[in-house]
């Protein structure tokens, strides 16, 4: 079964309702300028209604001290969602001692050949390029080229992210085999905010691919 990560949630009701319905990880950004920006004392409140869900930390090329602010609230796991170098993640992995995935858009197959430089990542994000432009890595709600994924062979563990819906995902699943998803924008009717009707589809859709 597909493993599925809900991503961005700010709001507590949210977070328990989408672990309650199946989410297997449960993700909270910590980067500014993102309409789905939580502080780390917020955080503190919302792990609470995890439940059975893993929380993830989302950082963007973050500082040591704003690692060690996030990590003091208790994640068992970091996302890098920005330019960080195979060396950083490394070195952040080393530091912490917790899991740490890596991020990395894609458009075309080179760049997903760059995943192979992240030896010390215990999970790839493979998420839609930004476009042109963007000041944000991610949430755009933008897919990319599955083709790309043809007879890739994953150095890690991975997961699939980039313009999913409760609409795609399943699509989405048959084309990459992908063994586990991950969405933000895609169960949101208004940026930033979670829509509990499309949560508990693309949960179903994902778990049922």
């Amino acid at each position: 079964m597909v493993d599925v990560k809900i991503c961005g949630l700010t709001d507590p009701d949210l977070v328990g309702f989408a672990a309650r319905e199946g989410a297997d990880w449960i993700g909270f950004n910590f980067a500014s300028g993102s309409p789905r920006r939580v502080t780390p004392e917020a955080a503190a409140s919302l792990l609470m209604q995890a439940g059975k869900a893993v929380p993830v930390a989302l950082l963007v090329d973050a500082s040591d001290a704003e690692i060690d602010a996030v990590t003091a609230v208790g994640f068992p796991i970091l996302q890098l969602h920005g330019v960080e170098t195979p060396e950083r993640l490394a070195a952040i992995k080393a530091r912490t001692g917790l899991e740490v995935w890596k991020a990395l858009g894609v458009s075309t197959r080179v760049h997903l050949e760059n995943a192979r430089a992240y030896t010390a990542a215990d999970r790839l994000l493979i998420d839609a390029r930004p476009p042109e432009g963007a000041t944000r890595t991610g949430g755009h709600g933008q897919t990319f080229d599955w083709a790309i994924l043809d007879g890739w062979q994953a150095p890690k563990p991975w997961m699939l992210a980039g313009g999913l819906t409760p609409d795609n995902v399943s699509t989405a699943i048959a084309a990459t085999g992908a063994p586990a998803v991950d969405v933000a924008s895609g169960v949101e009717r208004v940026p930033g905010l979670k829509n509990r009707e499309l949560v508990r589809a693309f949960i179903r859709a994902a778990k049922e691919a």
